[in-house]
């Protein structure tokens, strides 16, 4: 298929409408059998379940295209997992999890024009989402739902290679400890709003939230799980308060099976950062984002990989981790997904 004559080159990372969506509603205790559409928009009653009470949870991750011309995503099975746990705690219909993985296939082979082509540096954006649609005035949870994937191509998430970033403790919390900070739901990413846009202003990329329990322990940013490095070891932050990221759960593979580093989940007192080589944060968009200095207060913890470049293991991490992505290595049994 002819692609869309885009300067694939010279996208962003941001939103543009395609072809088709893939649309599913939950109605009467039931899915109905899921549509590809050509409608963007999205009309609903002014009392909807979503508006009022944000009943709301979603996902995000990539379609590729691989060297030898194959569309490919990556580990799909676990954002279906991960939405299917999402919607069970805010009490929202699970969208059974081999119909989530056919439903991505359906629609970035509907929108395949759309899938920038292989060295462009570009992928194709898939965000699968779910809310309540009917009208609720009562605190009580919707009766009808819809479940929606949009996709959308979008440029590398750093332009001319990712530079290291400056993050801060955060001076608020991020989630309870018996709250809703392991899912991902709307309302987690609307609360962190306050928070970055403060962060942006003092000249700092991200926070770094503290548990809220203690504010002693290493908890997560407001849109990824932070990884570390310190000499063969990979460390990453145990806690039942930060989302299961995928990204990071590959890397911890990667990190063990494929480059031989000692892999550790542990609770993570903040005043072990000095002693850190390196870090990053994780996640679909960037897959790793280097972190050269984080501020606590008045303390300065720079590290040693520096401000100019990825540290060599997270840089080693990040080359594997993408190589087995786009289908330069080979990667382990079923971590890819072809569609075409």
């Amino acid at each position: 298929m002819e692609k869309k004559n885009i300067d694939w080159g010279s996208l962003g990372f941001g939103y543009m409408a395609t072809d088709k969506r893939y649309v599913s509603n939950f109605k009467d205790g039931k899915w109905d059998d899921g549509a590809l559409i050509d409608d963007p928009n999205i009309v609903m009653n002014e009392c909807a379940g979503v508006l009022q009470y944000s009943q709301s949870v979603f996902e995000g991750l990539k379609a590729y295209e691989t060297e030898d011309g194959h569309i490919v995503c990556f580990r799909p099975d676990l954002n279906a997992s991960r939405m299917a746990d999402s919607a069970a705690r805010l009490e929202m219909p699970v969208f059974p999890e081999d119909r989530f993985v056919e439903a991505v296939k359906q629609v970035v082979l509907a929108n395949e024009a759309w899938v920038p082509p292989y060295g462009s540096g570009a992928t194709l954006y898939i965000r699968p989402y779910m809310f309540g649609s009917n009208p609720v005035i009562g605190v009580k949870p919707a009766d009808e739902y819809q479940f929606r994937i949009l996709v959308t191509p979008v440029g590398p998430y750093f332009k001319g290679g990712a530079k290291p970033i400056k993050i801060k403790i955060a001076d608020y919390d991020r989630a309870a400890p018996r709250g809703t900070g392991h899912i991902k739901a709307g309302l987690n990413y609307a609360m962190s709003l306050h928070a970055i846009v403060e962060a942006h202003k003092q000249g700092f990329a991200e926070n770094l939230y503290p548990d809220s329990r203690t504010r002693t322990l290493v908890e997560e940013t407001g849109g990824a799980n932070i990884i570390f490095v310190k000499g063969n070891k990979f460390i990453t932050v145990k806690s039942p308060t930060i989302l299961p990221s995928i990204t990071r759960r590959s890397l911890e593979y990667v990190a063990e099976k494929y480059l031989g580093m000692e892999v550790e989940e542990r609770e993570i007192p903040l005043t072990e950062l000095p002693e850190f080589e390196e870090a990053g944060l994780c996640g679909t968009a960037a897959v790793i984002s280097p972190v050269g200095m984080i501020v606590n207060g008045d303390q300065e913890i720079a590290f040693p990989s520096g401000m100019e470049q990825m540290g060599p293991k997270i840089q080693k991490l990040y080359d594997t981790l993408t190589g087995i992505q786009m289908g330069r290595l080979e990667a382990p049994e079923g971590w890819i997904c072809k569609i075409k």
